[in-house]
């Protein structure tokens, strides 16, 4: 972390989700990105406004500048192989089936972070692109 205490990992992250989006919008010929929407695991370390915090700094002089993030979270979910039970999960992760309280679990989901999709314009009005992009 660096005094502002925005983590470098989130920048680099950013910066992808950015050329993602710029791509995408080169191929559709759009002129603006207006939104972009961004799917982040429970379990993974981003924050939001860290991402944002970059992601306004990245994006200025650019097609994208003064567009919306939007956020949404992936739960992750963990089954347990004793019993099969499936639960969600946040952190911290709990050590144990709570329906059997077996120790034999599996997580899945909610680590990582992907563009969903993008919205752009031509000029005129907005358009949707989708996108399935990870990070």
């Amino acid at each position: 972390m660096h005094k502002t205490g925005l983590s470098m990992h989130e920048l680099a992250v950013t910066e992808s989700i950015l050329a993602i989006a710029l791509e995408e919008a080169q191929k559709a010929n759009a002129r603006r990105i207006t939104t972009i929407n961004v799917v982040i695991g429970d379990l993974s370390s981003f924050v939001d406004e860290s991402v944002q915090f970059y992601f306004d700094l990245l994006s200025q002089g650019t097609i994208a500048e003064g567009a919306t993030l939007n956020f949404r979270r992936e739960h992750a979910v963990a089954t347990c192989h004793a019993c099969g039970y499936q639960f969600q999960v946040t952190p911290p992760l709990v050590p144990f089936c709570p329906s059997c309280g077996s120790h034999h679990l599996e997580v899945k989901g909610g680590r990582g972070i992907a563009v969903d999709s993008i919205e752009v314009s031509d000029g005129d009005e907005a358009e949707s692109e989708e996108t399935d992009s990870q990070c």
